[in-house]
């Protein structure tokens, strides 16, 4: 398990990847998102996006479950204050194949809390093909393997 002191500016990993079928994007954009380019294949063929696309917020799930999957934080995770800088670059199509390049972006100790801190990462999230679909940036806080006087 990593802890706190495990994570340093510059560090990178990669998630495994998850494809979005066309039934699971409507199926999410019926509960979460009526917009008719996420929940009509048929209406979205004259949207500005030529066709069905998933919901973003359907994608930045997605992505923060491939990185819980990743392993990399979310055993010694104690939370998170929130997040910033999230951007939808691409559209994510039916059949498309998800997966996230994670980079360390800052590490701050608490000062009035001895036993955690918290670490900013950036995510890019890239299909099958290499294209940027979504960017953003979330601060975790995360306890320290053995807590410091």
């Amino acid at each position: 398990m990593k802890g706190f002191e495990d994570f340093e500016p510059g560090q990178r990993f990669e998630t495994t990847g998850k494809s979005l079928s066309e039934a699971e994007m409507i199926g999410f954009a019926e509960q979460y998102d009526w917009q008719y380019f996420h929940t009509d294949p048929e209406a979205a063929e004259a949207s500005p996006y030529g066709g069905l696309i998933a919901s973003g917020f359907q994608t930045l799930l997605t992505a923060f479950g491939l990185t819980l999957t990743a392993r990399e934080w979310r055993d010694n995770s104690m939370g998170s204050p929130g997040m910033d800088n999230l951007r939808w670059k691409a559209p994510v199509r039916p059949g498309d194949t998800l997966s996230v390049k994670v980079e360390v972006l800052a590490t701050r100790p608490s000062r009035s809390k001895p036993d955690r801190g918290t670490v900013t990462f950036g995510h890019t999230v890239i299909n099958q093909d290499g294209i940027t679909v979504m960017t953003f940036d979330t601060m975790v806080i995360i306890r320290r393997r053995e807590a410091v006087p």
